[in-house]
């Protein structure tokens, strides 16, 4: 089961990929929306692991 929701989210991010791909490209409309999502979505997990860092750097200099 876990192992099937794996494929279908990798399935998702491999075809959002394409999409920003495609849309570089100049491709339909549909493609450039799927790409901005694609965009913003990776924007959000940059932003919260670089957030998960410095709260893990702050943690381990408060310890010492």
């Amino acid at each position: 089961m876990v192992g099937l929701l794996l494929g279908g989210v990798l399935v998702l991010v491999v075809g959002g990929c394409a999409c920003v791909v495609w849309a570089e490209r100049g491709g339909p409309r549909w493609t450039r929306r799927v790409a901005t999502v694609m965009l913003a979505a990776s924007k959000l997990v940059r932003r919260s692991e670089k957030n998960r860092r410095r709260s893990l750097n702050r943690s381990t200099s408060d310890s010492d």
